[in-house]
């Protein structure tokens, strides 16, 4: 992202939150520049996400684990296991409305938090929380419902540019996890963005072997960002040039 387009501003070092011993700072893309809905989907394209209407990327001092990843949306094909997430939840009806906050959606979030991240610090969210964390009034977002019937089971909340998907964040009813509605949403975005012609699907950040970041490499292609460039992540070896470069730091 080119200084002399927006302005970039760096965070103050604060806890990480995927290693409890380190600390992280972000670069942020000015967030009351006026041309970010112009610029959001090349930021993408750099390693960018949005959280809020906070456009940023991970720039920890001596460490790189946090690694922009993206699935080339045209040469996906879901395995075996993948199609059987597929089969498990064909009895779900899929709704693609505008963001905003409610009751019923306000409630799952709250369950999924208190169920994912028991005392991590999200799991009593007030409900500007809510709004502030998921979108923005000049995000490109839409909510996926995922319903069974009139039940909602989970949200994909989706960033919809010109050229791709971004997976902003999912949350789902936790009294269902054998129906891997992670993976699911995940599956239906892709399907989606076939359907309307896009080329990526954006992940936010992949981090080897995390427990709970490892996930996306079992969607294949997956591409990740080194340098300036998107490489193939090579699912055959479990040790790569990047992954033992990152676990060193």
């Amino acid at each position: 992202m080119k200084s002399d387009v927006v302005r970039l501003f760096q965070t103050l070092p604060h806890p990480c939150g995927y290693f409890a011993e380190r600390t992280a700072q972000n670069l942020v893309i000015d967030p009351a520049s006026p041309q970010l809905p112009q610029i959001y989907d090349s930021a993408l394209a750099r390693g960018y996400r949005r959280a809020g209407g906070h456009v940023y990327r991970p720039h920890c001092p001596g460490c790189r684990a946090c690694i922009p990843a993206r699935i080339p949306v045209a040469e996906f094909v879901p395995d075996r296991s993948q199609r059987r997430c597929l089969s498990r939840n064909r009895d779900l009806d899929l709704r693609v409305v505008r963001p905003g906050f409610n009751g019923e959606c306000f409630d799952l979030y709250r369950r999924y938090l208190e169920a994912r991240h028991k005392d991590g610090g999200m799991d009593d969210p007030a409900t500007e929380d809510f709004e502030r964390f998921l979108f923005t009034a000049w995000s490109p977002t839409r909510f996926l419902e995922f319903r069974l019937r009139e039940r909602l089971l989970a949200v994909a909340v989706t960033d919809f540019t010109a050229t791709s998907l971004s997976a902003v964040y999912t949350f789902f009813d936790p009294a269902e996890p054998a129906r891997g509605l992670g993976t699911y949403a995940i599956l239906r975005q892709l399907e989606l963005a076939r359907m309307h012609d896009l080329t990526q699907l954006y992940l936010g950040f992949w981090i080897a072997r995390h427990p709970k970041m490892d996930y996306k490499a079992r969607f294949h292609p997956l591409e990740v960002l080194e340098g300036e460039s998107w490489r193939r992540l090579n699912p055959c070896v479990p040790g790569s040039r990047m992954d033992d470069r990152r676990a060193a730091t």
